[in-house]
């Protein structure tokens, strides 16, 4: 008789590989045993009938804001907004946080911070910023997961856009560190000129804002970066990307040999542009919302595997960022890490046909292999980490403000009804989330991607 923790009875289990009807046993932390009808004894049982249990989400691409910026959401809110969608890990980006996180000496305030208040397991970006090309060797030894670069103009003064020739110089040295590179895509040319344009001739509505970003800026961009990658061999992650075509760029890049994968957002699957010049502010982001044309064709690359990742580029903002009438002036960033899940179940239903276990892939397994995590994490299997996210497949509700663990209660999915509540989430076999509140203090860990 094996003695286990905790086990959970009845309950749909979902895998990268498909789903089944099958028990889990936990023990330290760790899963156990998967078994139809686990006879084991526990110190308790959950009673999973009618659940659904996917790997824990794994969010790579969210901006907490902590320390420095903490008024802008703050790891503690931040995670626990994630753990109420089923969230058990985050990597919190380089910027928006002051100091940003560009060399060793920021490294440790990140780190602190991080330790001290997050809810969930938690990986850490470096920075790519013109200036800080000898600094990329400290922070690989600090254990970043990767390096986050902008190819336009990051909306934050301390964190610096590079230009075509310290990008790819910044590739080249990354490489050698056997690290990732990430690049918010948009050509800092074009939405430059586009932009000043439509200021000088007091151009600042929504449809202007959306004219300003087309998805030729973003094109551009990615194309320039794919070169570099294949010619530097470094590995390369295109983040948010917003169009069917920027997936296709990626798509044939593989097939040629450059090491280069793409993620994108929940907002641009289930928002579109005529959604932004309804909803305005709340739902401003950059790349920005894509016409339903463009919506359709990204939607047909996730199903068919060519997108490797899912993340929600959670960017909050105080309310009074995202209230001038200029809206060149507002805050470019959507509040979402809390409703990945349900709005991928939703979203993804029987229109979409998004199978359940290409959601795992999505959500947990790709993050952990392409970001090269322990085999501990984004696997639901026998030896690794406890980390769940449990929900009822078949429960609607609406989004409601006083729902929202955010900082800020801001989201562009206010009144939106979603099928998919996570019911429970649990972390290394502790449960941390249930009946729609956080359970216990914070006790996330830091976790270093695997090194060379």
């Amino acid at each position: 008789m094996k003695s286990l923790d905790l086990i959970l009875s009845g309950g749909t289990v979902v895998t990268h590989e498909g789903e089944q009807a099958c028990d889990v046993g936990i023990a330290d932390g760790k899963i156990a045993l998967l078994d139809q009808a686990i006879a084991d004894s526990a110190g308790e049982v959950i009673d999973a009938r009618g659940l659904h249990i996917f790997p824990g989400l794994i969010d790579a691409h969210v901006h907490f804001n902590d320390p420095g910026r903490a008024e802008w959401e703050g790891i503690d809110t931040g995670s626990s907004a994630l753990v109420a969608g089923g969230g058990t890990m985050f990597f919190d980006m380089p910027l928006n946080s002051h100091p940003p996180t560009i060399d060793a000496a920021s490294f440790p305030a990140k780190l602190n911070a991080a330790q001290t208040k997050a809810h969930v397991d938690f990986g850490l970006w470096g920075g790519l910023v013109l200036g800080n090309q000898d600094n990329l060797e400290e922070l690989a030894d600090c254990g970043v997961v990767g390096f986050k670069a902008f190819m336009c103009d990051s909306g934050i003064a301390d964190f610096l856009s590079v230009d075509h020739h310290v990008l790819r110089a910044g590739m080249k040295r990354i490489a050698k560190l056997g690290k990732l590179v990430a690049v918010h895509a948009e050509s800092e040319a074009l939405t430059r000129e586009l932009t000043q344009q439509a200021i000088a001739t007091g151009q600042t509505t929504l449809r202007a804002y959306l004219d300003s970003r087309p998805v030729r800026a973003e094109l551009e961009a990615m194309s320039q970066a794919i070169e570099f990658a294949g010619e530097t061999g470094c590995a390369l992650h295109i983040v948010h990307v917003s169009c069917g075509a920027g997936v296709a760029l990626v798509t044939e890049a593989r097939q040629r040999g450059v090491n280069v994968t793409c993620e994108t957002c929940p907002h641009y699957l289930v928002l579109t542009e005529d959604d932004f010049q309804r909803l305005g502010a709340p739902a401003k982001c950059a790349p920005p919302l894509r016409p339903k044309a463009e919506q359709d064709s990204l939607w047909e690359a996730v199903r068919n595997g060519h997108v490797a990742t899912i993340g929600s580029d959670h960017s909050p903002s105080p309310p009074e960022m995202k209230a001038d009438a200029d809206i060149f002036r507002v805050w470019g960033g959507i509040a979402g890490v809390q409703h990945t899940l349900p709005l991928l179940l939703t979203e993804g239903g029987v229109a979409r046909n998004l199978a359940h276990s290409l959601i795992a892939r999505l959500t947990s397994f790709n993050v952990a292999e392409r970001f090269r995590l322990p085999p501990s994490k984004g696997r639901l299997a026998v030896g690794a980490d406890a980390d769940l996210s449990l929900l009822d497949a078949r429960q609607t509700f609406e989004v409601h403000a006083e729902d929202l663990l955010y900082r800020h209660k801001i989201s562009p999915y206010f009144g939106r009804a979603l099928t998919g509540r996570v019911v429970r989430t649990i972390l290394r076999g502790r449960t941390i989330f249930h009946d729609r509140r956080i359970i216990g203090p914070p006790g996330g860990r830091f976790v270093e991607p695997l090194r060379n």
